[in-house]
């Protein structure tokens, strides 16, 4: 799927005032489908600690997580439809405001961010909390695609094929690290270094980035112990099952208990305040949990018809920047699902990943929505056969 010119034209002007087609419906409903089994299972993996949350930001209320969930979902799903109505020229004339703003955003977090568990990730707004981040994955997005665009056939140069890029990655992972985000961190950097492929940046230099990630990664294992301390938790998590090991345990507890059929919606046990972040980021394990294997691997089936439906959109785009979003819109989505199920069944060392669609968190499903919105966009553009 790597971009190639003599297969794909930059149709700017074409691109520049309309999105005049119809958008693809079977991404829609794909999309409506998920985001549904999403907020139902945020209702039933959430009302347990909804009820005795000890802080008592719930008030007792059993449906406080699922109702502002559901909310969301609904003002999201608004908002997708007005991307998709959005002409991609416009994501394009604005990419670069949005990235200024993003970085503006996450300049402020460690200074005036909401603190929660030892990291500043989230910015107050009224009621509301903004997580930053998730708006700097939209933003290298834009702001790549635009950028290949413009250097074309200058992307093989360092000066203009990674120079540039590596100037906005620096910057945003740089933000990042100071709130901590290191997943964040690490899904813009895979993101960053899809778009690079596509645009056309040689293979060398991904080469050379793989073997300085690799001694970094030597160096963080060799004289930082926490770090080498989290790959032994993460190898064997049952010999801290009471300490650093707990959550994956109980993760991997609540999966095998599911079984083949599962417990039924709502049956779930490890949701009684047995996994930590049951509503959240692994609210996969209660999925499994509930809807047994069967129910699991339906959800994944379903993401991986999305994911495929995202990259026919993409392969079929009448412009080169249109191709670009799609294709690192839904290589992001990707990511996401890939790493958070990684995670939850102890395939990658524990990280704070959400899960698109399903975890707990409004402004962050608003944003995914809004990407999904994007992708609608771009696919009004395709030409009916």
């Amino acid at each position: 799927m790597r971009y190639d010119g003599a297969r794909l034209a930059d149709f700017s002007a074409q691109e520049s005032e309309g999105a005049p087609g119809r958008m693809d419906l079977s991404f829609f409903l794909l999309v409506l489908g998920l985001l549904a089994i999403g907020v139902l299972m945020v209702l039933s993996s959430s009302f347990p600690r909804a009820y005795y949350d000890p802080g008592r930001v719930t008030g007792g209320n059993a449906a406080y997580y699922f109702v502002r969930q559901l909310v969301f979902a609904v003002l999201g799903v608004g908002a997708m439809l007005l991307a998709s109505r959005l002409p991609m020229g416009f994501y394009r004339r604005y990419a670069f405001a949005f990235l200024l703003l993003t970085l503006v955003l996450l300049a402020l977090v460690p200074v005036i961010g909401v603190k929660a568990n030892g990291s500043r990730r989230w910015l107050g707004v009224g009621g509301l909390t903004l997580q930053p981040s998730e708006l700097a994955k939209l933003a290298v997005i834009l702001s790549f695609s635009v950028m290949i665009c413009r250097y074309r056939e200058r992307m093989r140069s360092f000066r203009w094929g990674l120079l540039p890029f590596l100037g906005i990655l620096g910057c945003v992972v740089g933000l990042l690290v100071l709130e901590p985000h290191f997943s964040a961190s690490v899904i813009i950097l895979a993101v960053g270094a899809v778009m690079l492929f596509l645009g056309g940046v040689g293979i060398g230099w991904f080469a050379a980035a793989f073997g300085a990630a690799g001694a970094g990664l030597f160096v963080l294992l060799t004289f930082f112990p926490y770090a080498s301390s989290r790959i032994m938790t993460w190898r064997d998590p049952f010999s801290s099952s009471s300490d650093e090991g707990y959550q994956i345990v109980q993760s991997l507890y609540t999966i095998g208990s599911g079984g083949l059929s599962g417990l039924g919606l709502g049956g779930s046990r490890q949701k009684y305040l047995y996994l930590p972040e049951e509503h959240n980021d692994f609210i996969f394990s209660v999925c499994c949990e509930e809807l047994g294997f069967i129910g699991a691997a339906l959800i994944l089936v379903l993401f991986a018809l999305l994911i495929l439906r995202g990259y026919w959109i993409a392969l079929h785009c009448r412009s080169r920047f249109s191709f670009l979003v799609c294709a690192g819109i839904t290589t992001l989505l990707a990511i996401q699902v890939f790493f958070n199920v990684a995670v939850v069944t102890n395939l990658l060392p524990c990280t704070g990943i959400s899960l698109p669609f399903f975890s707990y968190g409004g402004t962050a499903l608003l944003i995914q929505l809004g990407e999904m919105g994007i992708v609608l966009s771009a696919s009004r553009e395709i030409l009916e056969t």
